[in-house]
């Protein structure tokens, strides 16, 4: 990874979540259709975390009119892989078998932890 994504804050998180959960371009009414259930959000504070989004990179905007379609510039996963290694280092200080424990400490459950066993193993990760 050689550029720096910064840690969001949880509610642009969450919008970004339902951007990556929806095919680009996005509308606003399908984020808003996406968060409705888990985070609802009144439309001029989801507008304002768009805008945040845009402003750190993460999303372009693009206006269509009078509406706007809304692209991510970040993956999902290279935000993961970045987060992760920031959890790794910070967290548990660049100790393996530190997150190994918290991971395991975490409430996985052995079915679960089978799979991450599995995974590694087969290298699948």
């Amino acid at each position: 990874m050689d550029k720096t994504i910064r840690r969001l804050p949880d509610a642009e998180l969450e919008v970004m979540q339902a951007v990556w959960a929806c095919e680009a371009p996005v509308a606003r009414a399908d984020i808003d259709a996406k968060l409705k259930d888990t985070h609802p959000m009144a439309l001029t504070t989801l507008l304002t975390v768009l805008t945040r989004l845009a402003d750190k990179g993460f999303i372009r905007i693009e206006k269509q009119g009078r509406s706007a379609r809304y692209i991510p510039l970040v993956r999902r996963e290279e935000y993961l892989a970045q987060q992760s290694r920031r959890f790794l280092d910070k967290l548990c200080g660049g100790s393996l078998p530190a997150f190994a424990a918290a991971l395991c400490d975490s409430g996985l459950s052995r079915q679960e932890l089978a799979e991450l066993r599995r995974l590694l193993e087969r290298d699948e990760l």
